[in-house]
């Protein structure tokens, strides 16, 4: 059984970080995995905050038309959570138990509705587990 698992929006952003190979690698690692294996998925989030990010916050950014070709190459294939009211309910009832924010608390909802058991991220608790899903650091050793 393959375990099902979520990208946050900052592995990402590491995938472009050259200051820190370390993690630039393991984060082309587990995007690489997703795309291969199918074990990976985002939700439209992660594509709306990645091509801002992307597009007007790195040190160089990326052009516009590069951009496009990542979006098709490597988000679009992953992407696998739509926007919908059970997402939007769920993430309210996730910001008042667990004290997220409003966007952190739709991205945990979105990889609750894709079933999946782990969520990787470094903008949350390392360890800790919301419902059916645990929050792991894919940089912490």
């Amino acid at each position: 059984m393959r375990v099902k698992y979520f990208i946050d929006t900052n592995v990402f952003v590491c995938c472009y970080d050259e200051e820190q190979p370390a993690k630039k690698e393991r984060a082309l690692a587990l995007i690489s995995d997703a795309l291969q294996n199918g074990n990976g998925m985002i939700s439209w989030q992660i594509i709306q905050e990645f091509l801002n990010v992307a597009t007007r916050k790195f040190a160089v950014p990326i052009k516009v038309k590069d951009a496009s070709v990542y979006l098709q190459k490597v988000l679009s294939p992953l992407c696998h959570i739509y926007p919908n009211l059970e997402i939007y309910q769920q993430s309210l009832e996730i910001m008042e138990e667990y004290r997220y924010s409003f966007y952190d608390s739709l991205i945990l909802a979105a990889a609750l509705q894709g079933d999946c058991s782990v969520i990787y991220t470094e903008d949350m608790k390392h360890g800790q587990e919301i419902r059916t899903i645990r929050i792991v650091n894919p940089f912490v050793e």
